[in-house]
Formats: structure tokens, C-alpha cells, sequence
């Protein structure tokens, strides 16, 4: 079967991110790491290959031994949508402190609140507070 899974490569910060989404988001955990290994020097501590679940989404991430000229960008970004204020607030809290604000919480008009967010590991998160759906047959 064919599949697609979102990837991020990271210079270096895969493991922090991780820990950091796992301990702020509901249903995160870190599933697997591989090592790049001793051939790889400085950055044999690194990671090559990770699988993490944010919100339960799989998703993939590395760290580049390679030094690039681009890193993440907001046209690509994590959109969660939230059950309460207050958890609204904790996640958009911890995943901004480092980071950058790029639109802070506030009703823009398409749900009851919305925030966009570059993490301190440059990665681009939308959470949103969507309006209450309706329950069918209430």
C-alpha cells in the first residue's frame, strides 16, 4: 500500500522537538530513533531516522548532517485543533516560548480563536479553538 507521511529535518534539534511535542500535546509520544553512528563523528548522536506521533498524526523527522541554506517555512505548518480555551492556551504557551509569534490568539473571524506559531526549532504550528459542532439529532 502507498503512503505518505510528513517529514522534518532538523539541524540537530530532532530529539528536543520531539520531547518538547510529546510533553505538550495530547496523544504525542516518541516511537522509534535510530542513531546516525560512530562513522558519522560529531553527529553520531544525531538522529537519522525518528517516527513521533503529534495528536496521534505519524509523522517522520532526521537531523541533516548536511548544512543547508533553507530551513522550515509557515506556507507548511501542524494545524491542531483544540477542545477548550485552556487548553488552547497551554499548548500555544509552551510550543511559543523560544519562538515566534506570527499571529497571537485572537477571533480572526473563521473560528472562536486562532494563533499561528513558529516553535523555537523554527517548525510552524496553527491552533485553533474551533466553533462548538453541533451534536446531529440535538
Amino acid at each position: 500500500m502507498t503512503t505518505a507521511t510528513p517529514f522534518l529535518m532538523f539541524h540537530g534539534t530532532a530529539e528536543a522537538a520531539m520531547h518538547l511535542y510529546q510533553v505538550t500535546l495530547p496523544g504525542s509520544r516518541i516511537v522509534s530513533i535510530e542513531r546516525h553512528g560512530p562513522s558519522f563523528g560529531e553527529h553520531s548522536e544525531k538522529v537519522r531516522l525518528a517516527k513521533f506521533e503529534v495528536c496521534g498524526q505519524t509523522f517522520l523527522c532526521s537531523d541533516s548532517t548536511i548544512a543547508h541554506n533553507f530551513t522550515f517555512t509557515p506556507s507548511s505548518s501542524i494545524f491542531v485543533d483544540c477542545d477548550t480555551p485552556q487548553e488552547q492556551e497551554r499548548i500555544f504557551s509552551a510550543l511559543a516560548e523560544g519562538g515566534v509569534v506570527l499571529m497571537p490568539l485572537d477571533d480572526y473571524g473563521f473560528s472562536q480563536r486562532f494563533g499561528w506559531l513558529n516553535d523555537r526549532f523554527g517548525v510552524s504550528w496553527q491552533i485553533n479553538l474551533p466553533y462548538a459542532r453541533e451534536v446531529p439529532g440535538s
